[in-house]
This record gives C-alpha cells, structure tokens and sequence, in this order.
C-alpha cells in the first residue's frame, strides 16, 4: 500500500518491470496527470491512483496488467 502525499510532479512513473513510461505532473483527483513531453503524441496521459502498486524514492510502480495509454513510452 501507498500513500497518496508521498506522490509528487516530477517523479517518474514505470511500469511493474522499472521500464520508463512518464512523469509526473500532478495529482488530479483520483488519477496522475503524467507531463506531454514524456508522450509521442504530446498531450497529457493520466493513470489512476488504483493502478499505483508502489512508491519507492523518488519511483512510483504500476501494477502489473495496467493498461497504457497509447502513446506512452513502452519501448
């Protein structure tokens, strides 16, 4: 489990193997608004706090079977 207020912009979001999908850029509600510049379509991604699996430094970790946005680096 996690903490919401642990949760800042700027922290980088992965999926459940550390492979880089994003940044944060804000916490609306209940979803993370992940910054345009980590997109190839440049727009704004969000991802739900319920996909969160865990907060580890300065890395949040979604868990595994989350879906991503289209447009996110899965490379």
């Amino acid at each position: 489990m996690f903490e919401k207020l642990r949760i800042k912009p700027h922290m980088e979001v992965t999926d459940c193997h550390g492979r880089h999908l994003g940044t944060v850029d804000a916490i609306e509600g209940d979803r993370l608004k992940l910054t345009r510049s980590d997109s190839s379509d440049n727009a704004h991604h969000f991802v739900s706090l319920d996909q969160v699996d865990k907060v580890d430094g300065n890395r949040i970790y979604l868990k595994a079977g989350t879906p991503i946005p289209i447009g996110l680096g899965t490379a």
